[in-house]
């Protein structure tokens, strides 16, 4: 669980701080949010954006958006959507030579030799034919998602590829960056994957670096992202032990960074990054905007504010100052989503329910009020003391004051003690139909499919 300490990791880590530092002040990153979507509004600083091109052959990604000190300010990346598709993508060795001072500047001919000698066998270092073989040159048939930072898709290795690798479908992320931002981004994601090792982080198969081109191969996740399931209406609702069990696998991988020995501080917990294997196994995904936790006395991390609006913590947003508590935080507004089939922020609602944790607070603490804003996809099959509890532990993670908010192994013997309840609201006369309840969680039961009436036979088996 723990990662073997290594001064020049240490050094490494300090070295990215001073850049962040530099770049940017504090002051500059309280500039009020501009939406970059409804599901995922961003923060940090960006530039005016260029329209998104025509749809072409593939080609090697350079980056359509840019960044600069001069222009507004958004919370998060610089990776503005190119479109709705989502974004599936889907042990720690010595750091004698990486730092990202040298590797930003760095030709890729001495990238890849500095994370070859830091990573052994441990990380394969492809080459983008090798890469673009795999996926049938970047085929719009195997893509898997599109974003800011790029596009995935899937491709299949055989055996032949490299000697020790297995066949197996992976998932090729093809980053679309410019300047010293986006290459910190995918450096930090080739250092903490290629380090960390757990069952419920997504685990980094290899990196390719030529030229201006940066990509990383994962392992292929079946079922995609968390956001999808929940979400998207051409798919089938999660049942809520389902449900229960992703929330205990993303608490796991929660704890196992938070318990590391330096520990590291994700920033981006939300829906997309919860990766789902075949049998609903939930992983960790994209640590592009990971952080080494505080040293020594210190109790947290300042740093600009980076991370997704509805789910970073408020007192990081308003000092920048980030801790392990952050991420609680943000755990806690997914535990809130997995409840109400509601995304963390939606316009689209009406204006005081946009906000989700404002919206429900009121609602957790009364068993009565807590059945309105039950996700209606779950037609009253749930556990009552189930919803119960995790609400209160929701309710737990978002409290506004930091030092109130449990550690991540009390939130998994939380969630662990409920995977075996079986009082059904459908079986206790908790659930109805009627346009009342459907209103109150605003969602018509006419619409979409969205709200079945339960039916009168017993409970479904538990997922």
């Amino acid at each position: 669980m723990s990662l073997p300490p290594t001064q020049a990791l240490c050094d490494h880590i300090k070295s990215l701080k001073k850049l962040n530092n530099n770049s940017i002040t504090h002051q500059q990153a309280q500039s009020p949010p501009i939406p970059r979507s409804n599901s995922d509004i961003q923060f940090w600083r960006c530039s005016a954006m260029r329209e998104p091109k025509s749809s072409k052959p593939w080609r090697p990604f350079t980056a359509k958006y840019c960044c600069s000190a001069e222009d507004q300010t958004i919370f998060g990346r610089c990776r503005p959507s190119k479109s709705e598709f989502s974004k599936n993508i889907a042990p720690m060795p010595s750091f004698r030579r990486l730092s990202f001072s040298d590797l930003s500047h760095s030709s890729s001919t001495r990238i890849n030799e500095d994370l070859a000698q830091s990573f052994g066998p441990d990380l394969y270092d492809f080459q983008l034919s090798e890469l673009r073989a795999i996926t049938q040159n970047f085929s719009s048939h195997f893509l898997l998602g599109e974003g800011g930072f790029g596009t995935v898709h899937k491709g299949y290795i055989d055996e032949n590829l490299r000697q020790g690798l297995k066949a197996q479908a992976v998932a090729v992320k093809l980053l679309d960056i410019e300047g010293l931002q986006g290459h910190r981004e995918w450096l930090a994601e080739v250092i903490f994957l290629g380090q960390l090792r757990h069952p419920h982080l997504v685990k980094l198969i290899g990196y390719c670096c030529e030229d201006e081109e940066r990509l990383l191969v994962y392992e292929f996740m079946p079922r995609g992202s968390l956001e999808n399931h929940l979400f998207k209406r051409i798919s089938i609702s999660l049942p809520w032990g389902t449900r229960l069990k992703i929330a205990i696998g993303a608490a796991k991988g929660l704890a196992f960074l938070h318990g590391a020995e330096k520990p590291v501080i994700y920033r981006d917990f939300k829906t997309s990054n919860i990766l789902l294997h075949s049998d609903f196994t939930a992983k960790l995904s994209d640590f592009g905007l990971a952080k080494m936790g505080p040293e020594g006395s210190k109790s947290h991390v300042t740093t600009r504010v980076m991370g997704t609006y509805g789910y970073a913590a408020p007192e990081y947003v308003s000092t920048g100052h980030l801790t392990t508590k952050s991420d609680v935080y943000s755990f806690g507004v997914v535990l809130l989503e997995l409840l109400t089939g509601r995304r963390a922020v939606d316009k689209t609602r009406a204006k005081t329910e946009q906000n989700l944790v404002d919206w429900v607070r009121p609602y957790l603490t009364s068993s009565r009020r807590l059945r309105c804003i039950m996700d209606p996809r779950f037609a009253g099959q749930y556990s009552i003391k189930g919803a119960k509890e995790m609400a209160l532990l929701a309710l737990q993670c978002i409290s506004l004051n930091p030092k109130d908010r449990p550690k991540m192994p009390s939130i998994i013997e939380t969630l662990e003690g409920l995977q075996n309840l079986k009082d059904m609201a459908v079986s206790y006369g908790q659930w109805s139909a009627t346009p009342k309840s459907a209103k109150v969680n605003g969602v018509s039961p006419s619409k979409g499919g969205h709200h079945r009436k339960p039916s009168p036979v017993t409970p479904t088996k538990k997922a």
